[in-house]
């Protein structure tokens, strides 16, 4: 259910931060997509919990991705671009949102779903001794350290929870559950735990009724929770904290529930705040001081009707959000939002017990625990259980109702209209000016014309002794980040280079861009051109040149031009200079793979909607890896043949070097280094359009028809976009070289087999494991 294809991008809405509300617009707009509107998500982590089952999950009665809603595969269902990283600023005059690691990324409506930010900094030793449960998209890395940390602690573990609210205590006694029961199977006795909440409050629960409070007093005390009311936190120190009166508190493990705000980055924009940090906004969700913003969730502070910091107020505020957003870039009145001023609130005791709060209502029992899993199933089913994409399912072209003006509604005509071919389809000059003006590329001495001083075609000087070493590569999109997806593509186009045992010294780049406003199509070509340049600079590549057209879909290559020694091939080289060629496998040497494998299924997995968010983010942090030191650690441990893995996949490019080497090749199945949810996505039959042409190959397997039914055995002709370097090591320096490697970074660089002499069969290889 993407936006249709088409449409040209007319509008920019940006959504910072994963949480509830947002994941709830992404729904809407999934279904029922807006003509020429684009929308993207910025968030760091890929998979976001759904807090109302956080308990839960802590509790042990849930698996991770029974609470978390994947926003990757969420944002591809919405047609919505993800972009993997942290907002921290905001440009108000050139409406850009501000990115940690990457570059700005420019807004035409913009709305911030963050959640709130801990004050741990606030009270002493609080931010360095205290585990913070918000914000509760990082939560889960605490709580895995914090369970690692109680396991092991010998003896008598004091855990204490600052904050005295539903979430605290809520947390509190589902920890308890959780770690009885881990200390009972490593049969130690859960006595051993001793926990205690502080509230600074004169009493737990203030915003529930007597009866809830009562209730929840008993089963503390049945509990043996030591509660601690009136009592402020002001200091903490390694092993106690210290409250306001005074007196120190034993606590080997602290966890911080109360005392939350907004993120601090938010002080220095022009966002109107209240007292704790908080974005006022009104009726609308509009920001006051910027009503190009919205915001919503507990980072929104909605002025005319002050709530309290709760989950069921985020999910109710998804339907006014996505229509006031709707209504904005469609130049319509926005609609105001009345929260309610009574919601139910069932909050659970550790085990499978629940109590119903609402107003003067009190509730409890088992029942109440179905009931709350029930609803929380439910609305997570919105969210994980998306149907499969399919060509079928995507919606007719339609009209855009984006609201323009005059010059905009003559570059929405244009791109609209028949395209010239040739020379025609050329990205404006201007556009293209400004988009690659702030860029940096590297200089380098023999580049005598280049983008330095742009002429009709580069002219580079070949530095005395050296030989050139060309190559290109040119492939679409297969990721909805164009910063990320210029990363991955200048990488795989260095491969080549880098495989031969040469060094990179210039690139010419060839793009095309989808049809949209001059601002847009120019934001396109920055990022992903800033993604390119960043990625040859580190190779030491200078850019020199390029061209950039218009088209259908977003693609980019290089063709890229390489230094090696003059006569490097000669076999008097001296040793780690030499060109390593495909043909150079002996007999004897060691397979070495420095990557995993498994691009191709996992990216037809994630167009298709079967693949798990963190399946692509370990995919796509593998194609950013750059193959450079890869090369050298390869030559300086006496690899004679090397060839990086693309479109032919292993077994392929293992034939391409088998047959000039004159060599067969035994591989191990068992010791191939997969990308996680490789096998998983093959075993489900998703394959990789190149596979069929790759799976041709099959008959360079000696014994094939015993290997068919293996599950690894599909991944041999899986096409892979930046592979890893596959080389021919002396079995004697294997061992170090993998040492090596390893240590350099590529973590899962393997042996995968040996290479053999020729033998009577006709099949070059064969396979165990």
């Amino acid at each position: 259910m993407q936006p249709p294809s088409g449409s040209p991008t007319l509008r920019d809405i940006v959504l910072v931060g994963g949480g509830h509300t947002h994941v709830g617009v992404l729904k809407r707009f999934a279904m029922k997509p807006e003509p020429g509107v684009r929308i993207t998500l910025i968030c760091r982590d890929t998979h976001t919990p759904y807090s109302g089952m956080l308990p839960g999950y802590v509790a042990g009665h849930y698996g991770y991705d029974d609470v978390h809603i994947d926003l990757r595969r969420l944002a591809e269902y919405a047609g919505a671009r993800f972009f993997a990283d942290e907002a921290v600023g905001i440009d108000h005059d050139a409406r850009r949102v501000l990115c940690r690691s990457r570059p700005p990324v420019p807004y035409d409506w913009l709305s911030i779903n963050i959640g709130s930010t801990p004050r741990v900094g606030s009270v002493q030793g609080a931010d360095a001794h205290a585990v913070p449960v918000k914000p509760i998209h990082r939560f889960n890395d605490r709580w895995q350290g914090l369970l690692a940390r109680l396991e092991a602690h010998p003896g008598t573990t004091r855990v204490a929870v600052v904050g005295g609210g539903a979430g605290g205590i809520e947390l509190l006694l589902a920890m308890q559950h959780r770690l009885g029961r881990e200390l009972v199977a490593r049969g130690r006795d859960p006595a051993e735990l001793h926990f205690a909440l502080f509230t600074r409050g004169a009493r737990i629960l203030p915003t529930h009724n007597a009866r809830v409070r009562a209730h929840f007093e008993a089963t503390l005390g049945r509990r043996g929770v030591a509660v601690h009311t009136g009592t402020e936190v002001v200091a903490v120190e390694p092993g106690r904290l210290k409250a306001a009166d005074g007196r120190w508190h034993p606590a080997d493990e602290i966890v911080w529930v109360t005392n939350a705000g907004g993120a601090d980055w938010l002080r220095d924009t022009r966002l109107a705040l209240d007292d704790d940090g908080f974005i006022e906004v009104d009726d609308t969700l509009q920001s006051r001081s910027d009503p190009r913003i919205f915001a919503a969730g507990d980072i929104a502070h909605q002025v005319h009707h002050p709530r309290e910091k709760a989950g069921v107020f985020a999910v109710r505020q998804g339907r006014p959000l996505a229509e006031n957003l709707r209504a904005a870039v469609t130049g319509r009145p926005l609609s105001p939002y009345r929260p309610q001023r009574r919601w139910l609130a069932l909050i659970s005791t550790g085990g499978r017990h629940a109590v119903a709060s609402r107003g003067g209502l009190f509730l409890a029992g088992d029942w109440a625990w179905r009931w709350k899993d029930w609803i929380d199933r439910r609305f997570m089913a919105r969210f994980n259980d998306l149907p499969p994409m399919t060509e079928a399912a995507m919606p007719a072209p339609a009209k855009s109702r984006v609201a323009l003006d005059e010059e905009e509604r003559d570059q929405a005509i244009s791109a609209l209209a028949m395209r010239c071919g040739g020379c025609g389809a050329k990205v404006g000059a201007t556009t293209l000016s400004r988009a690659l003006a702030t860029l940096a590329p590297i200089a380098r001495e023999e580049v005598r014309v280049g983008l330095h001083a742009p002429d009709d075609a580069a002219v580079v000087r070949v530095p005395p002794g050296k030989d050139m070493v060309h190559t290109v590569d040119f492939f679409r999109a297969f990721i909805d980040d164009p910063y990320v997806f210029g990363r991955i593509a200048a990488n795989h186009a260095l491969g080549d280079i880098f495989a031969m045992g040469a060094e990179a010294q210039t690139a010419t780049a060839v793009a095309t861009v989808p049809q949209g406003l001059e601002a847009k199509v120019e934001d396109t070509v920055f990022q992903m051109m800033s993604g390119a340049v960043e990625v040859l600079n580190a190779a030491g590549c200078a850019l020199v040149g390029g061209h950039t057209g218009e088209g259908s879909e977003l693609a980019l290559g290089f063709a890229v031009n390489g230094l090696i020694d003059s006569g490097s091939a000669d076999e008097d080289s001296p040793a780690g200079a030499a060109l390593m060629t495909k043909g150079g496998l002996c007999p004897g040497q060691v397979l070495i793979l420095t990557k995993p494998i498994g691009t191709g299924t996992l990216l037809a997995a994630h167009a298709r909607l079967a693949a798990r968010g963190r399946w692509i983010d370990a995919a796509l942090a593998s194609m950013g890896q750059s193959n450079r030191e890869a090369a050298a650690c390869l030559q300086e441990h006496g690899a004679t043949a090397c060839t990086d893995l693309t479109g032919f996949g292993l077994l392929g490019h293992l034939v391409e070097m088998t047959r000039p080497s004159g060599v067969d090749a035994e591989l191990d199945l068992a010791a191939l280094p997969l990308l996680a949810g490789a096998e998983e996505t093959v075993a489900a039959g998703i394959l990789s359009s190149l596979q069929p042409a790759n799976v041709r190959l099959r008959r360079a397997i000696r014994d094939q028809p015993a290997w068919v039914e293996h599950p690894r055995y599909p991944l041999l002709f899986d096409p892979q976009t930046a592979g890893g370097l596959l080389a021919g090591v002396p079995a004697e320096r294997a061992e170090a070289c993998l040492a090596a490697l390893q240590a350099m970074g590529y973590a899962q660089a393997a042996i995968i087999g040996r290479v053999t002499p020729t033998g009577e069969a006709l099949e070059p290889i064969h396979l165990t494991g």
